[in-house]
């Protein structure tokens, strides 16, 4: 079995979008040399006032917006990294399905930086943890190793139909 301390640092309203199948993919102007990691929430991005305006269902982000309890947060996701690819920046708009931002903020975010397009492969762990992290931009990690026990968010036909599809999207 398992164990890692590794985590990625991302918004909540995002993690909660993969961990309930919303989302398969993260953006980036970066690839990774991961290939799994916990999934843990952030908040800072919920200070900007325009926030909601990052998001296309701004419900869904609002009631998403901050994980449970206070800080340490609750871990309940981690992710293996199924692949990652390359695409221009003029190409991105055509990825708007498989996730939860509007155009104009992965347009703002990635400027002319081609985009890495994590394909991740998301499951609920077991026994979520309350857990701090250390300091990090992207990457931290927690203060105890956690098991990847768990079940993947979307089963393996689907999934493997939602990852051909991003894999053919051009």
């Amino acid at each position: 079995m398992n164990e890692i301390t590794k985590c990625l640092n991302e918004w909540n309203a995002t993690l909660e979008a993969l961990g309930q199948g919303k989302q398969t993919i993260l953006i980036r102007k970066y690839g990774t040399n991961l290939n799994e990691f916990l999934l843990y929430p952030t908040v800072s991005y919920t200070i900007k006032k325009d926030f909601l305006n990052s998001f296309q269902d701004k419900d869904f982000a609002k009631s998403n917006s901050l994980p449970a309890g206070d800080n340490p947060y609750e871990v309940k996701y981690y992710a293996t990294v199924e692949e990652v690819i390359d695409r221009p920046s003029s190409r991105i708009g055509t990825f708007n399905k498989f996730h939860i931002w509007t155009r104009d903020h992965v347009k703002n975010y990635l400027g002319r930086n081609n985009a890495k397009i994590w394909i991740l492969r998301v499951y609920e762990l077991d026994e979520p943890q309350i857990l701090k992290r250390t300091n990090g931009m992207l990457y931290s990690n927690v203060e105890k190793p956690v098991k990847l026990e768990g079940k993947p968010v979307i089963p393996d036909e689907e999934f493997n139909k939602l990852k051909e599809d991003i894999l053919n999207t051009k």
